[in-house]
């Protein structure tokens, strides 16, 4: 029996190992999607920001209230397609920005702020790996042990409870008692 807690406490290590080296990996792809959306995004605006440039001090939400104010239904139908392309090269610059904090800035950001959308494709499109980095090392370790640690305090609670493991001390009274 102790031979198989012990196999299962490697177990759980190891598995808590595979699952922390992801982290890093995960947060490179999230970051590499961002620039990538976020170049797009900028070459898709580049001639209404010349434009802007041009005409309104290279304020595109100028130009998108001149379009909308227009009395040509195409160009207010414009300003709308415009106005889509401004807000999401402004959430694109943002995320863009957060992922170039320091690694645990990435990974609160990503815990608790980074656009769902952009995650969801980024988990659809990630393939599990193995990195060798030392960021992965120490990510990859961290959660081992503390899933192994958390692992243990719970079984050793559970069993605790129900009285698996507890020894029972016999007084010299119950040994005198039972002979």
């Amino acid at each position: 029996m102790r031979m198989f807690r012990g196999y299962l406490r490697l177990l759980v290590f190891a598995f808590g190992l595979l699952v922390g080296v992801q982290v890093p990996g995960f947060v490179d792809d999230y970051a590499k999607r961002v620039a990538a959306h976020r170049a797009e995004s900028e070459e898709s605006l580049l001639g209404f920001r010349e434009t802007a440039a041009r005409f309104f001090n290279g304020d595109l939400n100028a130009l998108v209230a001149h379009y909308r104010a227009s009395t040509d239904p195409v160009m207010r139908s414009d300003a709308d397609s415009i106005g889509h392309l401004v807000s999401r090269s402004a959430l694109l610059e943002s995320e863009w920005l957060a992922m170039q904090g320091p690694w645990y800035a990435q990974i609160w950001h990503l815990a608790t702020g980074a656009d769902p959308e952009l995650v969801q494709e980024t988990y659809e499109a990630y393939t599990y790996q193995v990195l060798l980095a030392p960021q992965a090392i120490f990510w990859g370790l961290g959660v081992g042990l503390v899933l192994a640690w958390l692992v243990e305090l719970i079984a050793l609670g559970i069993g605790w409870t129900v009285g698996i493991g507890r020894r029972h001390k016999t007084t010299a009274y119950e040994e005198r008692h039972w002979r």
